[in-house]
């Protein structure tokens, strides 16, 4: 017995559902049923999409996206996310130590470095967007280091 795969009605075999008139195909549903869940976003929007909540987006469309340009920008997004955390976590090391350095000599510089947080909160900020916006424009705009390593591990 055949059902009709849009409303579930029975067919009889019939290439048309008699209830709703779909056409009923043995070639319809397995082509519906093989699309990528990503099939119906546009490239450039799923590349933008890969930055826009960070590593995890990046990830997800890395797992579940098969095209190239959505494979690169979701990688480097991680990475670039990756690279982020590092620089944080590297700063927060060098004004910890020059906090006690100099306060150890009653000079206290190592505080002053609260003030370069923003800065640097701000460099990411732009360059999050940039690689947005390069995403968004088709463009697979590579970072300086670590563009060459994702590119090599996406092929």
């Amino acid at each position: 017995m055949a059902f009709c795969s849009a409303c579930g009605a029975d067919t009889g075999g019939a290439a048309f559902c008699p209830k709703c008139g779909a056409a009923q195909g043995g070639a319809a549903a397995p082509s519906a049923a093989a699309a990528s869940p990503t099939a119906g976003i546009q490239e450039n929007v799923a590349g933008l999409l890969c930055y826009i909540f960070g590593w995890i987006s990046g990830l997800i469309f890395l797992l579940i996206d098969k095209r190239p340009f959505v494979k690169f920008h979701a990688a480097q997004s991680i990475a670039f996310n990756i690279a982020i955390f590092a620089i944080y976590v590297a700063f927060g090391i060098v004004s910890f130590v020059l906090t006690m350095i100099t306060s150890m000599l009653h000079f206290p510089v190592g505080f002053l470095m609260v003030f370069l947080w923003p800065i640097i909160g701000v460099g990411v900020l732009i360059a999050w967007i940039y690689l947005m916006y390069k995403a968004y424009n088709n463009e697979k705009y590579k970072l300086p280091i670590i563009g060459n390593m994702v590119e090599n591990m996406v092929r």
